[in-house]
Formats: C-alpha cells, sequence, structure tokens
C-alpha cells in the first residue's frame, strides 16, 4: 500500500469511526444493548475509536518505516480533528428534529 493510499484509509476510517458511535444504538456497533446509549457511553465509545484509528494509522506508519517522535501537540491537534469528524453524527443524533 502506498503512502497516499495510507493517509487517506486512515482518514477515511476515522471518519467512520468518529460517526459510528452517533448512528447506532449498539455499542461499537456490534453488541445490542437494553437501554438506549446514554451521551456519556456514546462519548466514551468516541475515545476507544479514536484511539483504534490511531492504532491503525500507527500500524500503517510503521510498515511505511520509521515511526516519527509525537509529542502532547500531536494527541491534542488529532483529538480535535477526530471531534470535528464527529460533528455530522452528533447533529444528526442530537439537533435533527424528526417527526414522531
Amino acid at each position: 500500500m502506498s503512502l497516499t493510499v495510507s493517509v487517506w484509509f486512515v482518514i477515511l476510517l476515522a471518519s467512520l469511526a468518529a460517526n459510528l458511535p452517533f448512528v447506532t444504538q449498539r455499542l461499537f456497533g456490534l453488541v445490542a444493548l437494553r437501554a438506549p446509549k446514554s451521551l456519556a457511553v456514546r462519548l466514551g465509545e468516541l475515545g476507544v475509536m479514536y484511539f483504534l484509528a490511531g492504532g491503525v494509522g500507527l500500524l500503517l506508519e510503521h510498515r511505511a518505516g520509521q515511526i516519527a517522535p509525537q509529542g502532547w501537540e500531536f494527541y491534542a491537534i488529532t483529538g480535535a480533528l477526530f471531534l470535528t469528524l464527529a460533528f455530522p453524527g452528533f447533529v444528526w443524533r442530537y439537533l435533527v428534529k424528526r417527526s414522531a
């Protein structure tokens, strides 16, 4: 896999992972829950998805060559980007009015 394809794959994966907690009522899209998910559960799921998408990105970077060292700034920026990618799912779940 080329470097460009790897970058676009991680961006697409992060976009899907960021919106998954808001699109489905299942935990991580797999486990059915008895009660509807609360916002706290969705945010916790969002945090886990951030680390899973980051792990895939780290794996692809390791396969491409040496891993570049990152400081706290990298994680602050990627966390903010991940929250930005989650915005469409949040809007769809909580801000769009649906007729009953």
